[in-house]
């Protein structure tokens, strides 16, 4: 599992310490606060043009002699953002520093996941040492941190190869992530994989031994809480199999564990946060690969909630592993579950890489979360289980098809796929969701992200522990 950073020295309890000022500025307000500052803060900020713009920072010296000052623009200093201010944490030199009033708030995750770095392949040169920011809203440092952890968990395992983070990897990572909460994981492989999860044993029965498929679970909580079911789509490969992409499809194909990198994480918050649950993670983990024993398109799969399944499209190989994971899930009786999933190209080319595409079979719950995701700053947007596209499914020989006919509505019918493996009463959010930055913004580096993880957390938490 790749090292984690160690956020916990980039956020400490304000108690007095020397540190640099860090002073926030709306555009609309610049004037106003130029007029209280001395002539060599006014001609120094002309000189660079400051305009105080989001994201916009200028560095002056301090009224204390030897010492120095940030000006930085924010659209809002009464209403902090997440990212608000993580490009200072990404250019600010090593140090320590203070907001001249207020507090950081939801800024202190942009602040931390600013200074995390994938680094397991590279060595980068002029290292910088933290930027520490003092606050005296103590009570917020210990959720940041985990969340800040979470995100980067997904970004940590969306980044590393699929050479080092197949199938037996993702089960490495479930367990050190189980250790310290002492829940406990139980995995079905071989045999008993092929009788129980026919589906996900088929998708990566062509994987070389070291990638064999598997089903992981975690369970943790209270036996007698509320249980939940989290799952997540963990294709640590995706080749397309018979039905092969090409090599420009295949380039990104690393982060289609991108479902179980966020169910993975989700989890840890859970945990960390100890939301009075009963938590069943499942990540049903395979490599859709190329072999003399590869499932072929026309086969016939049983699944294991009986149905069977005409291979229409190897490529669609995601839906199948969930199926058996989801019809596993719905048999404990839970009370929700969330599936998390790198599932449809349509989906990004209906709402683009930032927005997960998500669906639900409850529209109370679907509001819930979209309202969740809007004060976290984490944003989904809802598609329909549109019933009129079931007969896209139709199979002729068998329950159905794994694979829509015409090239419409694919992320609609993945779905609909999905959503005969889930009870018609048990309440079911999923989120295909892109798992992935293609260009850098501040605190978000180009390349695996967290999509659509932090919203859910925020509707368990409003669920399970209102107050917070």
């Amino acid at each position: 599992m790749p090292a984690m950073t160690d956020f916990a020295d980039c956020i400490k309890a304000d108690t007095g310490q020397p540190a640099h000022i860090i002073h926030l500025v709306e555009a609309k307000a610049l004037d106003a606060w130029l007029a209280t500052r001395p002539d060599q803060t006014r001609a120094l900020l002309a000189a660079q043009k400051f305009r105080a713009k989001p994201h916009e920072t200028a560095i002056l010296p301090a009224e204390r002699e030897g010492d120095w000052m940030v000006v930085a623009g924010v659209a809002d200093k009464g209403a902090l953002g997440p990212w608000c201010l993580a490009r200072l944490a990404e250019t600010l030199p090593e140090g320590r520093y203070r907001l001249a009033e207020g507090s950081p708030g939801a800024a202190m995750l942009g602040w931390l996941l600013a200074q995390h770095r994938f680094d397991r392949y590279r060595r980068e040169d002029n290292v910088v040492g933290s930027r520490q920011l003092l606050t005296s809203d103590v009570a917020r440092i210990a959720p940041a941190i985990d969340l800040a952890r979470a995100v980067a968990l997904v970004r940590d395992l969306v980044n590393t190869p699929a050479a080092d983070m197949g199938p037996a990897e993702l089960e490495a990572a479930t367990e050190t992530v189980a250790k310290p909460f002492g829940a406990t994981v139980v995995v079905t492989r071989g045999d008993a994989l092929a009788q129980g999860y026919p589906m996900i044993h088929a998708v990566g029965r062509a994987a070389d031994r070291h990638f064999a498929p598997r089903l992981i679970e975690l369970n943790w909580g209270d036996p007698a809480a509320p249980r939940i079911a989290i799952v997540g789509k963990g294709i640590s490969f995706d080749s397309g199999g018979l039905d092969i992409k090409p090599s420009s499809g295949m380039r990104l194909m690393k982060k289609d564990m991108g479902g179980a990198a966020h169910a993975l994480a989700l989890a840890q918050l859970i945990m960390a946060a100890r939301l009075p649950v009963r938590l069943h993670l499942l990540i049903p983990a395979a490599e859709n690969a190329i072999s003399g024993n590869a499932f072929r398109p026309g086969d016939i799969l049983r699944s294991r909630k009986g149905l069977t399944v005409e291979i229409g499209n190897t490529d669609a190989e995601g839906r199948l592993v969930l199926g058996d994971a989801l019809a596993r899930a719905a048999e404990e009786k839970p009370e929700l579950i969330v599936d998390f999933a790198t599932l449809t190209g349509a989906a990004r080319v209906a709402v683009g890489p930032d927005l997960p595409a998500l669906f639900a079979n409850d529209d109370g719950l679907a509001t819930d979360l979209a309202q969740a995701g809007t004060d976290v700053d984490d944003p989904t947007w809802r598609l329909p289980l549109w019933e009129g596209y079931a007969d896209m499914l139709k199979s002729d020989i068998a329950d159905i098809n794994n694979a829509g006919e015409g090239g419409f509505a694919g992320a609609i019918t993945a779905a609909l796929f999905l959503q005969r493996f889930v009870p018609d009463d048990t309440p079911w959010l999923h989120l295909d969701t892109f798992a992935w930055r293609p260009s850098a913004k501040p605190g978000r580096p180009k390349g695996g992200e967290a999509l659509g993880m932090r919203a859910v957390f925020r509707l368990l938490q409003q669920r399970y522990w209102p107050d917070t």
